[in-house]
């Protein structure tokens, strides 16, 4: 019989654009561990949700929702080059990914579950885990792999890492590090940290 038990820990799971945030949470996906991918949750909500899409077209003052579908183009443009624009924008949807995780959280019964959130500190989503784990890479690594997935070419992909916080300011705030270049091996990475938050877990 499944055990019902509600998870004992929180883990974030952040990185900056190409980092590999997805690949390492892939990772702990197949060892068992649930993972909440903020990111995806985010723009469900700017789709789906009306009253949210109704107050985006009032922040950015024009209908970006042509034919009922969200030009993310024209907002992206709008609202990276615009701090005030953003941070509405922002503190409008993440309150509500925020109340889905919590949601989602309630239903999970394995010890601990993820959080995976490129703004995890800047959207204040760090305050909802226990610990956080920054996955890094090189910088050319990180451009080469957005690149290849043909939505950005360069010089949105470094306006995007410029619009983003830096490395060294998320890993002084993290409790983990896993690099994750060609050459690293981010298995045995994320076997240690999975260890260490059992052990915490169980202590």
């Amino acid at each position: 019989m499944k055990q019902d038990r509600k998870p004992g820990m929180k883990l974030g799971i952040t990185g900056g654009i190409g980092s590999g945030k997805t690949s390492v949470c892939r990772v702990f996906n197949v060892i068992g561990i649930p993972v909440f991918s903020a990111d995806p949750e985010a723009r469900e909500i700017m789709d789906n949700n009306r009253e949210i899409k109704r107050e985006i077209n009032e922040i950015v003052g024009k209908n970006i929702y042509r034919d009922g579908q969200l030009n993310r183009m024209e907002l992206a443009s709008l609202i990276f080059n615009n701090r005030d624009l953003l941070e509405k924008v922002n503190s409008l949807v993440h309150p509500v990914v925020f109340e889905h995780f919590n949601h989602w959280t309630e239903k999970q019964t394995a010890p601990y579950v993820i959080m995976e959130a490129a703004i995890l500190f800047e959207s204040g989503a760090s305050k909802l885990v226990d610990r956080v784990a920054t996955v890094v890479a090189p910088m050319e690594e990180r451009i080469s792999r957005v690149i290849r997935r043909k939505i950005l070419n360069r010089d949105q992909v470094l306006e995007r890492i410029n619009n983003q916080m830096t490395d060294d300011e998320r890993i002084k705030m993290s409790d983990y590090v896993i690099k994750n270049s060609e050459n690293d091996m981010i298995i045995p990475m994320i076997l240690r940290i999975n260890e260490d938050l059992l052990t915490h877990i169980n202590s």
